[in-house]
C-alpha cells in the first residue's frame, strides 16, 4: 500500500471497484437470455476470486517489488490474462452469444464508474502518486465518458431520442479516451518501458487497491465498449435495447 496515502482515497476505489462489479453483473442478469441469466452468479464468483488474487498480489509487493523486469508483472500476470479472455470471448460462438445478449443500456450505465475513478485519480495526483498527466487537468479526458453515460444510456436506450450512429460515435470516442489513459498510465509507472513522469511516476497501479484499476476496472469498461459497438454494427437497422424476457 501507498505510505501516508489518506485512507478515505484507498476506501473510496475500493467501493468504486464493487460498484463496477455489482453493475456488470447487473448487466448480466439483465440479459434477454435466460442462459446468459444462469451465469451472473459464477461469474460474480470467478470475479471476486480474481480480485482477490490481484488484492494478495499486490499486498505481497510482486507488482512494485521489482520495476526493471521486463515485460512488467502488472502487464504479466494482471493485465494479460483478461485481455485473453476478452479475445476468447470474441473469438468463440459461446463467447459471441453471451456477448450479444447483453443489454447495451446496462453496457453504457457501466461507464459512469468513470466519474469516480477520474475523481480519485486527481486525489492521488494530489497526494504525488500519479502524474498530473493522468488526471483531467493533463492528458486524461475519460470523465467526459462518466459525465454523459447515462446520458446516452437514457435518451439513446430509454427514450429512443438518439439514433445508432450517434450511440456507436460515443462509443468509438470513449473508448479512444479509454485507450488514452491507459497508454499514458502504462507509459509512466516505473518500468523499462516509462517513457515520462519520472519526476512523479505512476506508483498507484502497483499496489492495493489501485492495482485494480488496469486488471478490472479497465477490462470490464473496455469489453463493456467492445461489446456494445458488435451490437450496434451488427444491428444496423434500430437500437437493441434487449429487455429482460423469458424467451432466451
Amino acid at each position: 500500500m501507498i505510505d501516508n496515502l489518506p485512507t478515505y482515497i484507498s476506501l473510496t476505489f475500493g467501493l468504486t471497484t464493487l460498484i463496477t462489479l455489482q453493475l456488470f453483473i447487473w448487466t448480466i442478469r439483465n440479459s434477454n437470455s435466460e442462459l446468459t441469466r444462469k451465469k451472473a452468479t459464477p461469474i460474480f464468483i470467478g470475479l471476486t476470486i480474481w480480485l482477490t488474487i490481484q488484492a494478495v498480489l499486490a499486498f505481497k509487493n510482486i507488482y512494485n517489488s521489482d520495476t526493471n523486469s521486463f515485460p512488467p508483472k502488472i502487464m504479466l500476470i494482471g493485465i494479460l490474462p483478461t485481455i485473453l479472455t476478452i479475445i476468447l470471448l470474441f473469438a468463440t460462438s459461446k463467447g459471441r452469444q453471451f456477448i450479444d445478449s447483453l443489454p447495451l443500456k446496462n453496457l453504457t450505465y457501466l461507464n459512469i464508474v468513470r466519474l469516480p475513478v477520474e475523481i480519485i485519480l486527481l486525489w492521488l495526483f494530489i497526494n504525488k502518486s500519479i502524474p498530473e498527466l493522468m488526471t483531467f487537468e493533463g492528458r486524461n479526458f475519460d470523465i467526459i465518458a462518466g459525465i454523459t453515460a447515462p446520458i446516452i444510456a437514457y435518451f439513446g436506450m430509454t427514450k429512443n431520442k438518439l439514433n445508432r450512429q450517434t450511440i456507436l460515435i460515443w462509443n468509438f470516442i470513449c473508448l479512444g479516451l479509454l485507450i488514452n489513459i491507459v497508454v499514458n498510465a502504462l507509459f509512466s509507472a516505473p518500468s523499462p518501458i516509462q517513457k515520462f513522469a519520472f519526476d512523479q511516476p505512476n506508483i498507484a497501479i502497483l499496489n492495493f487497491p489501485f492495482s485494480w484499476l488496469p486488471t478490472f476496472i479497465v477490462p470490464i469498461v473496455l469489453f463493456g465498449h467492445l461489446t456494445s459497438i458488435r451490437q450496434l454494427l451488427k444491428h444496423k437497422t434500430k437500437i437493441i435495447t434487449n429487455e429482460k424476457t423469458t424467451n432466451g
